[in-house]
């Protein structure tokens, strides 16, 4: 017999990052891992974090994840100095970096945090390479989206 996975309520997903959506076209995705502190992990649980202005640093063959603002608790150590907008490394395959460092150099691209969520009991980071939005693209799918809540609207009253 299959064990049953028990979900959480607010299932896997830590933050996730709109703005990102909103200003870019993601074209691809990576999850990377994420080197964190133990009272950074503390706060990553409780949800007391914040992606909007965060982005993807390629350096000396490394990634860098710059921008993200995790609070610490108030229950935190006072023996740690905690900077909530440090820079975090990312943990990427070789392969990968390599992938994301052609395509930011040669297409214009740049790298955006789009999430953090749990993968077992790891705090996984899903990266995309983006390439900016124009005005007019940003009220296309915002009509979009519009489009699917009326659709979904029309569908559960006709039911």
């Amino acid at each position: 017999m299959a064990k049953s996975a028990k979900k959480k309520p607010g299932g896997n997903t830590i933050v996730r990052n709109k703005r990102a959506s909103h200003d870019y076209h993601i074209s691809e995705r990576f999850e990377a891992g994420l080197a964190l502190q133990g009272w950074e992990v503390k706060s990553l649980r409780e949800k007391k974090v914040q992606l909007t202005d965060s982005y993807v640093l390629l350096k000396d063959g490394e990634a860098w994840l710059i921008g993200v603002n995790i609070q610490p608790l108030n229950t935190a150590s006072t023996h740690y100095v905690t900077d909530p907008g440090r820079t975090r490394k990312l943990l990427l395959n070789r392969r990968e970096l390599d992938k994301i460092e052609t395509a930011v150099q040669a297409k214009g691209h740049t790298c955006v945090c789009t999430s953090l969520y749990w993968k077992h009991h790891l705090v996984k980071c899903e990266i995309g390479l983006a390439k900016g939005k124009a005005e007019y693209d940003k009220r296309q799918s915002e009509k979009d989206r519009d489009w699917q809540r009326q659709k979904q609207r029309i569908l559960s009253q006709s039911a």
